[in-house]
């Protein structure tokens, strides 16, 4: 798993900060309204299961575990589609589409983590970002009667957190990958 990944601690690196960044817009545009921020999370969920359906495909028959790759990406992908597809629909669903695409990613991401232990002592960065993913969802699930500005700030808060997670993630398996050249 860590050969299939190190290569491509940048898109990691690029991961968080972009997480980060949808952060800063949310902040530093007071007046975006909650359907805009739920169209820019889209825009970063299909941007990142295109990365992830490209690191997969790339030396299929080099990687172990490619399907779990494979999987997260194609699920972003999808997500982020139906979130635009969807756009006139309720915000409801589409925190629904978040809800789902965070369960599955995080359940993928610790699947990731553990196989990625047998090489790399920091795969705990990933683990978290699969336990902050399910505690999204289940944030989503368990308190859909918050109203949208607060699940907003739910999915905020999430992406200031999985951002770091990724962001760090991304510079461990950097280190990493130098050292075993």
């Amino acid at each position: 798993m860590f050969y299939a990944l190190a290569p491509y601690w940048w898109a990691f690196v690029g991961r968080g900060v972009f997480a980060i960044v949808y952060i800063i817009i949310a902040i530093a545009w007071p007046g975006i309204t909650v359907a805009n921020l739920i169209l820019l999370f889209g825009a970063y969920v299909f941007i990142d299961g295109l990365i992830l359906t490209f690191k997969a495909i790339r030396n299929w028959q080099a990687k172990e575990d490619r399907w779990l790759l494979l999987l997260e990406g194609l699920l972003g992908t999808g997500i982020g589609l139906l979130t635009f597809i969807g756009a006139r629909i309720t915000i409801r669903i589409l925190f629904s589409y978040i809800m789902a695409w965070s369960l599955a990613t995080g359940i993928l991401k610790i699947v990731e983590a553990i196989r990625l232990r047998k090489e790399l002592a920091d795969e705990w960065w990933m683990l978290m970002s699969g336990f902050v993913s399910m505690l999204l969802a289940f944030l989503l699930m368990f308190f859909f009667d918050v109203g949208t500005v607060g699940l907003a700030y739910m999915v905020v808060i999430y992406a200031i957190v999985y951002g770091i997670f990724m962001a760090t993630l991304g510079f461990k398996l950097r280190k990493a990958r130098n050292r075993n050249r």
